[in-house]
């Protein structure tokens, strides 16, 4: 059973691969064999990632680009589809918080490109050497807002239900030429992104209290669901949005 979540010879992009669930992503996906290309809008070649990808073996390069910038995603994308890579891990995000009533306008048009449009603009491109060949692995990163619709972070829940809806749309148009669209959608994980949840003490406790776990999650908690997606394993699943959230949806 191992050869089917093999991913030796395999070149997989991840975005917002930096810290947090995308770091975590691409030391799961190297891990089990794959080169990576990791993509942040700071990212370096001598970041943390970098060095645990090449400690067990495998080639890391980094790109950094701000997914606020869409000139330089889309100028990404046509230099990422001429790698062909075998699988996309489209990862980078942000959020901001405020209550809808007082929630700028510029931080809504700021998160909704950083977190559905650009990621569109890149798999475009990126799709484009897959369909050729017939075959290739495209995973979202959705939410739990995916399904709820969360508290003061209207733009965000707007992205992340749209990722969903995108999940669906393209994998419509894609499995049958071979191309598995699916997303993963993380539970309350302790990111930079959930800092403040976690620093407010009635918050943090209330969230607690719903998560069946008991306890935040990791981002090694994404591991096993991203190299499933992104490997043999999942040659029939498309279109799946699979939460990773400690029970919280089961609740």
């Amino acid at each position: 059973m191992t050869e089917l979540f093999d991913l030796h010879g395999r070149l997989a992009v991840v975005t917002g691969a930096r810290r947090g669930i995308g770091r975590a992503m691409a030391e799961a996906l190297a891990r089990a064999g794959a080169d990576i290309i990791g993509v942040s809008a700071q990212l370096r070649e001598d970041d943390e990632v970098a060095t645990a990808v090449r400690a067990l073996g495998r080639s890391f390069e980094a790109y950094a680009v701000d997914f606020a910038d869409r000139d330089a995603v889309l100028a990404l994308g046509g230099e990422l589809a001429a790698r062909a890579p075998d699988i996309l891990v489209n990862n980078a995000g942000t959020i901001e918080r405020a209550p809808a009533a007082q929630h700028p306008l510029e931080w809504w048009d700021r998160v909704l490109e950083v977190n559905l449009s650009s990621q569109f603009a890149l798999t475009q491109p990126v799709a484009g050497p897959m369909l050729e060949r017939g075959s290739g692995k495209i995973v979202f990163t959705a939410s739990l807002l995916s399904f709820q619709g969360g508290i003061n972070v209207p733009g965000y829940t707007a992205a992340k239900s749209g990722i969903a809806g995108l999940t669906r749309a393209l994998a419509n148009e894609w499995a049958g030429q071979g191309v598995n669209v699916n997303a993963i959608a993380p539970g309350y994980v302790a990111t930079d992104n959930t800092a403040a949840l976690r620093a407010d003490p009635q918050r943090s406790r209330a969230i607690l209290d719903r998560i069946p776990a008991g306890r935040w999650g990791r981002g090694d908690d994404l591991a096993g669901a991203v190299v499933f997606l992104c490997s043999a394993a999942s040659d029939y699943v498309s279109g799946a949005i699979i939460p990773v959230d400690g029970g919280w949806l089961g609740r």
